[in-house]
């Protein structure tokens, strides 16, 4: 990693990602099976190297690849014959061998000749514990099959199953179809979800009771809209690849349009709900509970909750958050307030974003004068709870 603290953080046994608890990683610090480094000439002793960095959308909403491809030209000046490169960043089809492959080549070796290459990318759900990196099946796609049967031999050390595939750019490809896959969908619900609220129909019924269909049928939940640094942006990856063949994805751009839409949404119901209490949004003390993109992470990319934040400042609401996985915002200057039955009595309307499972929510039912509830998890309410 580029970074010293975190380096020195991992070499020293605790770990800062929430989902790895420092208890089963320093075991493995002392006994000497995992090192951090920031030091890029050690790569030239390892066997394999996996590449796992952010690929973001630049302001203009098109890929940048600068993290990957930078690591790559730090890469081949130390890649010798017979290693193994895998890249694990979500990416458009191509990326592996139009970008990565030549940059690597740099080093005078010829990908799927002198050193082998492949893709496999992340699949992982934060905060899950019933799949795991272990459990959860693994796509492989290398730029010759013995570079897939390399990249095989590797991950079969880690992971229960395999699935290889005919070439890098269906890897790539798999990755995207996943996450459009949920964008799309979520979408849907998050479109009928506002006709619901306009034809005065629980959206959360009609779905439950949709899911009671055995087959022909997978419920999705709507929400504020969508965070993490997946699903927001990987759909774009396609769409701005699609132009280069003189095709728009318009299905994939509709769910983006509608998905970004749900923050403003809901804090028009939110106007609404202290409308009904002959209360205005601006002047009023407003409590936005989670602001992690999901329930039990800490991860704030991307997260409907920030923006609902911005949304609701501007309306000229006081906002204060609660979200035990957050403890602060500097750059809001906000700092998670305890949650206790006085605070919550203190507020004119508390705004479910993130339904953590560590809240009482019986006690935000019972306390607060008013709440919107947009993940469906306070108890019912007639005149206090509106939900999304």
């Amino acid at each position: 990693d580029a970074i010293q603290s975190k380096v020195d953080t991992i070499n020293g046994g605790t770990s800062y990602i929430e989902d790895i608890p420092s208890s089963r990683l320093g075991p493995l610090v002392d006994a000497g099976l995992v090192r951090a480094t920031t030091s890029w000439d050690e790569l030239r002793a390892v066997d394999a190297i996996l590449i796992c960095l952010p690929t973001p959308l630049t302001e203009h909403r098109e890929p940048d690849l600068s993290a990957v491809l930078g690591a790559a030209e730090s890469l081949a000046q130390r890649l010798r014959p017979g290693q193994l490169v895998v890249l694990e960043s979500t990416t458009y089809p191509g990326t592996t061998r139009e970008e990565l492959a030549p940059v690597l080549e740099r080093s005078g070796l010829k990908a799927g000749k002198d050193f082998h290459l492949a893709f496999s990318p992340e699949r992982v759900d934060p905060g899950r514990t019933d799949w795991t990196t272990r459990t959860t099946p693994k796509v492989v796609g290398g730029l010759t099959a013995e570079c897939t049967r390399r990249a095989m031999e590797l991950y079969g050390l880690a992971c229960e199953t395999l699935v290889p595939v005919t070439s890098p750019e269906v890897a790539e490809l798999t990755k995207l179809l996943e996450n459009i896959f949920r964008s799309v969908n979520i979408a849907l619900v998050n479109e009928l979800a506002m006709l619901c609220d306009r034809m005065d129909i629980d959206v959360w019924d009609v779905i439950d009771a949709a899911a009671s269909k055995p087959f022909g049928f997978m419920p999705f939940r709507p929400g504020p809209g969508l965070g993490g640094h997946c699903i927001p942006i990987d759909p774009f990856y396609l769409t701005w690849k699609a132009r280069e063949f003189d095709l728009h994805t318009e299905f994939i751009e509709l769910a983006g349009k509608v998905n970004s839409q749900m923050p403003q949404f809901c804090v028009t119901k939110v106007g609404r709900a202290l409308n009904s209490r002959r209360k205005a949004l601006n002047g009023s003390r407003v409590l936005v509970m989670g602001i992690s993109y999901k329930a039990d992470v800490n991860d704030t990319r991307e997260s409907p909750s920030l923006r609902i934040i911005d949304l609701l400042q501007a309306d000229g609401a006081h906002v204060e958050y609660h979200d035990p996985h957050v403890p602060e915002l500097p750059k809001l200057g906000m700092t998670n307030i305890d949650l206790t039955a006085e605070a919550l009595a203190g507020y004119d309307v508390v705004v479910v974003v993130t339904a953590h499972s560590g809240v009482d929510w019986e006690m935000v039912a019972r306390e607060s004068s008013l709440v919107v509830d947009l993940r469906n998890v306070v108890p019912a309410v007639d005149g206090k709870v509106w939900k999304l």
